[in-house]
């Protein structure tokens, strides 16, 4: 029998198994002569997850100590900022992704890697409206990151607990993505799915906790916002450090999101750490610290202002900062020119790769107020004293979205002065091959040359294991319900010498 359609006002009966009708699709817009049309925005599922396509796109290998990332076609993602509207490709590019000169985003639209709204980019010179969709695809190279193992300090049903070498970062962020705790916890220990409940520094090692479940996550965080979390940390720092215990309540205010530097200031966020000596051996200490808070390299700071930097510090022990290196809050610069004194220091040393400082970055204006956007960390539900968020390009207290800018300014300035270079590029058939999506790699093997790729025609220079440890470790970790503890790091022993 033919179905009775419902009278007005009368209800739709329900579907098969008492299940309620769909709602109809709503209709499209009818688009004017020559408009263009662009697609609703997709949902986002909630938190981030990888799986095994996304640990599939390339593998390690091992070389002088380091874990190192063979280089991969990766997909930067994006929806159209507000201040895009209205602005053409072309424009966008050319004032705002500036790490690569305008002849490779043509090479890269003639190659297929440039998409809109999933369909391929043919003129730069197309206006972008509101929730367009912008993808680009490049071939990916992550700084290498120790090659010492990740130790499992202990696991159930709820939590995972490592001990996290220094040199990684804790979640994919700025350059980084396979050589990350989350990564190698997926691709060589199968633990998928993890919840940051809280984050070290790249550079800083030791006790790191991930929670296995959504509930357990809520239920931690809930004990960091009632401070009942305690967290220990040692580290050896410069000179004869007073054996009494000793207090820092200096306020803390972020000169960098981008670098990832602050300083003792007025105006900055209050914060209180304890400290005390362990051991002393003649030239440097070994120091017990206990923060009370969780600001900005907290711990850093407070030793840099007390005079006693840490040993290796790559940016509170620099010259840069002055003779006094900070000590008292003393630094005779602007913050600029603070900043600029840093780069350039690392830069003589040819050691920015070991802070993860792209060089565009530090241009005049880098600093813009929508520089969180240009940031594919995503969020943890309470970062570490040390450093909040192990990407330095963000403030931890902002919630991140996976999905980078269409060019997340990784790249090296090119070093391609003719445009003639890449426009004989353009014309290559090969180009196409390297189109992926979604992140995954494309048909070309992982770690061949690819010729727009800038990385691919440098040659750096690799960091030796040594210059990838600072002293600062996570000891332990303490809740409610649990206590977590690392082994003393080698450098922490009483006797130890360098």
């Amino acid at each position: 029998m033919a179905e009775r359609p419902p009278a007005r006002g009368e209800q739709p009966p329900p579907g098969p198994a008492g299940e309620e009708r769909a709602a109809p699709a709503p209709k499209k817009r009818r688009l004017a002569a020559g408009e263009r049309y662009v697609p609703p925005p997709r949902k986002l599922s909630a938190g981030v997850s990888f799986g095994a396509a996304h640990f599939a796109e390339t593998s390690y290998y091992f070389e002088g100590g380091l874990r190192k990332v063979r280089p991969y076609y990766f997909d930067f993602q994006t929806y159209c900022k507000g201040r895009w509207v209205g602005r053409s490709l072309r424009h966008v590019f050319s004032t705002e992704f500036r790490a690569q000169p305008l002849a490779y985003y043509r090479a890269a639209a003639r190659a297929g890697r440039l998409r809109l709204n999933e369909e391929p980019v043919r003129d730069l010179d197309i206006v972008l409206k509101n929730n367009d969709f912008l993808r680009n695809t490049v071939h990916r190279h992550e700084p290498p990151v120790t090659a010492q193992p990740i130790q499992i300090l202990a696991e159930d049903d709820e939590v995972v607990v490592v001990d996290k070498p220094s040199s990684l970062p804790v979640h994919p962020c700025g350059r980084f993505r396979h050589n990350t705790v989350i990564f190698i916890l997926g691709k060589e220990h199968d633990l998928k799915e993890l919840h940051t409940i809280h984050r070290l520094d790249r550079m800083t090692s030791g006790v790191l906790m991930f929670a296995k479940t959504t509930e357990v996550s809520k239920r931690i965080d809930e004990q960091v916002r009632e401070r009942q979390l305690e967290k220990e940390y040692v580290c050896r720092v410069v000179g004869e450090f007073p054996e009494h215990e000793v207090v820092c309540e200096e306020p803390i205010l972020v000169v960098s999101y981008k670098v990832g530097v602050c300083r003792v200031d007025p105006k900055g966020k209050s914060c209180k750490t304890i400290f005390q000596r362990l051991s002393y051996n003649g030239k440097t200490s070994v120091v017990k610290c206990l923060p009370l808070t969780g600001r900005t390299h907290q711990i850093r700071v407070h030793l840099q202002y007390l005079g006693h930097p840490i040993v290796n510090d790559p940016i509170y022990n620099m010259e840069a900062w002055g003779p006094e290196r900070g000590k008292g809050g003393k630094i005779d610069k602007t913050d600029e020119e603070l900043l600029k004194a840093l780069v350039d220091e690392h830069r003589s040393k040819q050691s920015l790769d070991i802070l993860d400082i792209p060089e565009e970055d530090l241009n005049p204006g880098a600093e813009s107020k929508d520089s969180d956007d240009l940031s594919d960390c995503t969020k943890s539900a309470q970062a570490d004293p040390v450093h909040e968020n192990s990407c330095p390009a963000t403030d931890a207290g902002d919630a991140k979205r996976d999905a980078g800018d269409p060019e997340r300014n990784h790249m090296a300035p090119c070093p391609l002065s003719s445009d003639s270079n890449l426009e004989m590029l353009e014309k290559k058939e090969e180009l196409g091959s390297c189109e992926s999506q979604d992140g995954q790699t494309g048909e070309k093997g992982s770690g061949e040359r690819d010729p727009l790729c800038v990385e691919c025609k440098m040659s750096r220079r690799d960091p030796s294991p040594k210059e990838l440890v600072m002293y600062l470790h996570a000891l332990r970790y303490k809740g409610a319900e649990f206590e977590y503890c690392s082994k003393m790091p080698e450098w922490a022993r009483e006797d130890w010498e360098e």
